[in-house]
């Protein structure tokens, strides 16, 4: 089962990081967390790993929708994505929203559309150099 919508780009970490940002603002998400892996698993747990941020996305209208069919999606708010290093690239896993609909069939309307933003960014980050 794939769980995720992904991308791989041509671009050093840091601007990765920044061009994920600009693409999810643009389908109206606003970033609420963002979780420097990397800095926690060395301080926590003394390991090294690869350049590794998790940011918290949340587009309000889609969240108020999704709260509005099931309470208890607000478990799965925000959208994690992922931006990682591997090798020469920065690959971007975003949670693909479908998810949602696997959970309950109150959620396809919102599901999909979010699906279609989360989409839209991934083709956005996709065709950029």
């Amino acid at each position: 089962m794939t769980y995720t919508k992904t991308a791989a780009l041509d671009l050093p970490f840091p601007e990765a990081v920044e061009r994920v940002k600009k693409a999810l603002s643009e389908q109206g998400f606003g970033i609420l967390t963002e979780i420097d892996l990397q800095t926690t698993m060395k301080e926590k747990l003394d390991i090294d790993i690869e350049p590794y941020i998790i940011l918290g996305a949340c587009n309000p209208q889609l969240a108020h929708r999704a709260l509005e069919a099931d309470r208890s999606i607000g478990a799965l708010l925000p959208c994690n994505v992922v931006v990682r290093n591997d090798g020469e690239k920065t690959v971007v896993d975003a949670l693909d929203p479908s998810i949602m609909s696997s959970l309950s069939t109150g959620l396809d309307a919102v599901a999909s559309d979010a699906g279609q933003l989360i989409d839209a960014a991934i083709t956005d980050l996709s065709s950029e150099p």
